[in-house]
């Protein structure tokens, strides 16, 4: 019998844009676009730093849970007219 441990960790409300890549499937250009067309600052997103005083240069960090929200309330994909 082996003396390893199995450890499951469960993300946090707040993740970082890899951990949001590797739980929702979006990729980097994705999560750029809808922050930059849809996604609003200090919902979907907020950037962060030690003072509390993030500037636009800050890191952010992800609210996987209002991220799922926004994929619910996408519009579902119409099919190509064919010619």
């Amino acid at each position: 019998m082996s003396d390893k441990s199995i450890i499951q960790l469960v993300p946090n409300k707040w993740v970082s844009e890899e951990l949001l890549m590797a739980i929702t499937g979006l990729t980097k250009n994705a999560i750029k676009s809808a922050r930059t067309h849809s996604w609003m600052e200090g919902r979907e997103y907020r950037h962060y730093s030690g003072d509390c005083q993030p500037k636009e240069n800050s890191p952010i960090l992800y609210n996987r849970h209002e991220v799922d929200n926004w994929v619910e309330r996408q519009q579902p994909a119409r099919p190509r007219a064919k010619k």
